[in-house]
């Protein structure tokens, strides 16, 4: 990925770039096969096309998923994950942390479904937060931590819409299916393989032991799919995907609160930063989400745009104070665009990189994904290595397969699906049995908190998207089109006016450099994360000392 210097970044953006329109007339027919017309169009239109992310994209709002594309997109489906990175006093244990946070970030993916959200318009912002109960630990150090379980409620119903599929209804149960208890032990897989012999081994012990050969399931078939929060999770639409806590005890339990905070910070090409905070678990997120997407025969290939460098995680206090995890993006793919049935698959590499505090060696991690067969069902395989570094050098820096890494280096392997369970071992212990670093297939999202829309913004994405959304849940889609044109225009109409005037766009939140990709919040962005953090509580919270306070009324998206 090409590295801009931070003098370049006003010149590689343009807010008034027109690009080149990509769109599609709105079918009369509104079911499946009116749509399936509509997205072949696009397909079609698509084709040749360098990056789709950098044209002028307008779609039907038939087609849009009813979110905003800045809610969508988020890396905290498992808050509690994130949260728990900062626990042990143990370095090691803070990588495997690490990356149970990188496995479950994008757990929509996998628990909802593929979904077109609404193109953001600049200075559209989106904030949140969530108040989770923390992981618990084993008595076995080497079991992943202990998570919360959380059911659907008793008759919930939960719209879901796909690009396709004519929007539907699933009944949850109010019995969590045996294969998603969370709270249930989970037994290491045995090996009798060789802890090393040139990383062969892991990929066949994930296909034998740990990935049975699974095909995306549609939607309507997935019902697990219903739990996603990405399916009109406000508290708008009726049957929000709430999810029902099953300890009887949680009500005791303190929380710990994350709060969130995106904005749109350019249009031409479109670039968001986002920044979570977690301060009773000294924890920050951060970032720039800007994607690259071109059409390759059936699939639609994402990478990371030039100013998106990846995910920092910061530990501000004790034990890892000053440490901070850099993780990269892998390639995705979308496939299945023309028979209706999508699902995202994954290439290349994840690397996580450790800098900054103690002096001394640092640890990184490699995840490689297998590449997907033509022939039979995706296997959803990854692989990967934890090894050791010198941050005084760089050589490491050449280190992106996990066969560029000295033996010597690699204190653990690690295998398995990225969308079910993936197990770990050390080097230094062959004869161990395989532990399960964390599974996925018992994980759900969890719900967000949200303010309520009369005390939002006009730029917020709920507020600003508001009549859209309304129309799409109610299936009046022209009314729904209508009120996304007159967003459209109205953001088109004050480029033109700042373009008139000689003047820029200044993002409220962030600081307008994105050079780093590490973006800084401004005093206002500070302002809002503060306020996040100081919404009510329905139960008690941690604060910074461990301590906990009062719980006050909140609402839950």
């Amino acid at each position: 990925m090409a590295s801009l210097d931070k003098h370049d970044v006003a010149a590689a953006i343009d807010e008034d770039a027109p690009g080149q329109p990509i769109s599609v007339p709105d079918a009369s027919d509104t079911g499946e096969s009116g749509k399936l017309k509509m997205i072949v169009q696009l397909v079609k239109k698509c084709l040749g096309v360098k990056d789709i992310a950098a044209m002028r994209l307008s779609l039907p709002a038939s087609l849009l998923e009813p979110i905003p594309n800045l809610e969508y997109w988020q890396y905290l489906d498992r808050p509690d994950l994130f949260a728990a990175i900062n626990d042990s006093d143990d370095p090691f244990e803070r990588m495997l942390a690490v990356l149970r946070f990188t496995f479950s970030k994008d757990l929509k993916f996998i628990r909802g479904k593929v979904c077109k959200p609404y193109n953001s318009v600049l200075g559209e912002h989106f904030r949140s937060h969530w108040d989770v109960i923390p992981v618990s630990y084993p008595s076995d150090p080497s079991e992943p931590p202990i998570h919360h379980l959380y059911v659907s409620p008793p008759g919930t119903e939960v719209a879901t819409s796909s690009w396709f599929n004519t929007p539907a209804t699933h009944s949850m149960p109010d019995v969590a299916h045996p294969s998603l208890s969370e709270t249930a032990s989970v037994k290491s897989g045995k090996s009798n393989k060789s802890a090393f012999s040139r990383f062969s081994f892991m990929s066949t012990a994930a296909t034998a032991k740990t990935t049975p050969a699974t095909s995306p399931e549609p939607v309507e078939g997935n019902i697990e799919a219903g739990l996603s929060s990405l399916s009109l999770a406000n508290d708008r639409a009726s049957g929000a995907a709430d999810l029902l806590e099953t300890d009887e005890t949680a009500a005791d339990k303190p929380r710990i609160r994350i709060a969130f905070l995106t904005e749109q910070v350019s249009h031409h090409p479109p670039i968001s930063a986002f920044h979570a905070s977690c301060p009773s678990r000294h924890l920050e997120l951060a970032g720039v989400d800007q994607i690259s997407a071109k059409v390759s025969g059936t699939t639609l290939r994402v990478m990371p745009g030039t100013f998106n460098k990846g995910i920092y995680v910061r530990i501000t206090g004790e034990p890892g104070e000053g440490e901070i995890y850099h993780i990269t993006h892998p390639v995705a793919s979308v496939n299945g665009l023309l028979r209706g049935s999508f699902y995202v698959t994954v290439g290349e590499t994840t690397i996580i990189t450790c800098s900054g505090g103690k002096d001394g060696q640092k640890l990184r991690a490699i995840i490689e994904y297998k590449e997907e067969s033509w022939l039979g069902r995706a296997q959803f395989l990854c692989e990967g290595i934890i090894h050791t570094y010198d941050p005084k050098e760089t050589v490491h820096e050449e280190w992106t397969r996990i066969k560029h890494v000295p033996r010597e280096r690699v204190l653990a392997v690690f295998d398995g699906s990225w969308r079910d369970r993936v197990r770990w071992k050390r080097v230094d212990a062959p004869d161990t049995e395989y532990a399960t670093l964390l599974d996925l297939s018992t994980l759900h999202v969890i719900p967000k908190t949200v303010r309520p829309l009369e005390k939002q913004l006009p730029t917020e994405s709920r507020k600003l998207w508001e009549n859209v959304t309304t129309k799409l849940i109610s299936k009046e889609y022209s009314e729904a089109t209508k009120h996304k044109l007159v967003i459209e225009q109205k953001q088109r109409d004050e480029a033109a006016e700042r373009k008139r005037k000689g003047i820029n766009f200044v993002p409220r939140y962030f600081d307008p450099d994105l050079s780093s990709g590490l973006p800084e919040l401004t005093e206002e962005g500070r302002k809002a994360i503060e306020e996040e953090l100081k919404e009510p509580a329905d139960h008690k919270l941690e604060d910074e000392s461990g301590s906990t306070s009062t719980p006050s009324s909140s609402s839950t998206a």
